[in-house]
């Protein structure tokens, strides 16, 4: 039997709670609380003290000063895909925002108003019969307020920059309870902090979004079998180097139907349809295909592609790398990452950050890194009947062999709870800023989202 993680506290505040909140509190021993308690990454077994899941942004105010009474630790709850289960928190109050998905658009204005606990796939589908497009990351069960005020690596990079680029204001209910907005225009220094640091200032439950004037793309992915791999690399790298803001590709590795693995390459182009077929023309040369198709399509559909990724209850740990540029000695790495891959649901996910994403002003939000880079994600991923230590170690050993050709910090919505040299390595001269704004809206460290925001040696990038 799973220890108690009811205390005279905790206790207290769900009395609190359940007298107070519209919405459900679940506690253990409710019916319902073992399923609530569960995230995607079926490593993470925590059991809070209470979860809740409000009805509305009173109910988020209300919740956050019941936690801070009674002295629990918080986590806030998007959409639950955050590998290291920062989502979650043993004998805490768990703020699930999963009843909060509402997408309201506004076509005359090309913006969308989205609430805290909405899925990427949520705001594309309100967008996509009225021929606008978000910008998001490339899962749709990901929810979009963690993958947004983390960073947003996404398909239409090249063309409309990151998802917290396109941020535009915020709703947020802070450490003392108090909701606020966060704009350019009204608490500036939190729109900057939330642009890149996360959800380390607050609970978000409201983002506005700027949207983009794209319905149909001509894209698709292209399989290659592994022997062709560092060829099709090689031909990746010399496409990307010249490619148009229109352009945005992916590439990497997964098992196939047989488990083996393969190399995909995932070519999106955002522009006029006849001036990006030639460009198209070149990925399908880079060798012989196994599969795949490139053909206009809607944008919508080109985000369904990874949804296998991200399956409830399988284990899975994640490392990241940026990489400055594909060179000969990376390529050789990922294909022996992909041929030493500890099972067939681990992949390599490359994303392509360039055009209107790296001309950004490093100092205009907190994520610095606005040079042309790859982000390279490592996911290893297995049935939880397996033993995890072979497949943790095949996703450790493979990040640390891209230490040596990688920029220092990495990508703090993928950094691990232990990695907050990293992370302040990531943030570069803005970590200093983003640590006086913490102090200023949550100098308890009631929150604790994305990569912890510690005061450490920024010097360090391994």
């Amino acid at each position: 039997m799973a220890p108690s993680t009811t205390t005279p506290a905790s206790a207290a505040a769900v009395r609190a709670l359940r007298t107070t909140l519209r919405g459900h509190v679940l506690a253990p021993g409710d019916s319902a609380y073992e399923a609530a308690r569960r995230l995607w990454n079926g490593t993470v077994d925590a059991r809070p003290a209470v979860i809740v899941r409000p009805a509305d942004e009173t109910d988020v105010t209300w919740a956050v000063r019941i936690a801070r009474t009674h002295r629990m630790p918080l986590a806030v709850r998007g959409g639950g895909h955050d590998w290291a289960g920062r989502a979650t928190v043993d004998g805490g109050l768990v703020i699930d925002l999963s009843a909060l998905r509402r997408v309201t658009v506004d076509r005359a204005s090309r913006t969308a108003v989205v609430q805290g606990g909405a899925r990427a796939g949520d705001l594309v589908e309100a967008t996509r019969a009225l021929g606008l497009a978000p910008v998001t990351g490339t899962v749709k069960a990901v929810g979009f307020a963690g993958l947004a005020l983390g960073g947003g690596y996404g398909l239409l990079a090249g063309r409309c920059g990151l998802a917290l680029d396109n941020l535009l204001a915020a709703r947020v209910v802070l450490a003392d309870g108090r909701p606020v907005v966060a704009s350019a225009d009204d608490n500036p220094d939190l729109f900057w902090a939330l642009r890149g640091g996360g959800g380390n200032f607050g609970v978000v439950t409201e983002l506005h979004v700027r949207l983009h004037p794209i319905g149909t793309v001509l894209a698709g992915m292209i399989l290659y079998p592994l022997a062709q791999a560092a060829s099709v690399l090689r031909g990746y790298r010399e496409v990307t180097a010249t490619a148009a803001d229109e352009l945005t590709v992916m590439t990497g590795f997964f098992g196939g139907p047989d488990g083996q693995p393969l190399i995909y390459v995932l070519p999106v182009w955002c522009g006029d349809i006849a001036r990006g077929r030639p460009v198209i023309d070149r990925f399908k040369a880079l060798g012989t295909p196994l599969a795949g198709q490139v053909c206009p399509q809607e944008y919508a559909g080109v985000l369904g592609m990874f949804d296998q990724v991200v399956v409830d209850g399988r284990h899975n740990e994640v490392g990241t790398r940026w990489l400055p540029e594909l060179t000969d000695g990376a390529i050789d790495l990922l294909v022996e990452a992909a041929s030493t891959a500890t099972s067939p649901y681990s992949g390599m996910y490359v994303h392509h950050f360039h055009g209107a994403a790296s001309r950004v002003p490093p100092g205009d939000t907190a994520f610095a890194l606005r040079r042309d880079h790859l982000l390279v994600e490592i996911g290893a991923a297995w049935d939880g009947a397996e033993q995890a230590a072979p497949h943790r170690r095949w996703a450790r050993e493979v990040s640390t062999a891209f230490a040596g050709h990688a920029l220092p910090g990495g990508y703090p919505n993928l950094l691990g709870p232990d990695e907050s040299r990293r992370a302040a390595a990531a943030f570069g001269p803005g970590a200093a800023r983003l640590l006086k704004t913490k102090e200023r809206y949550d100098p308890d460290h009631l929150f604790s989202a994305v990569a912890a925001l510690e005061p450490t040696d920024t010097n360090s990038g391994a």
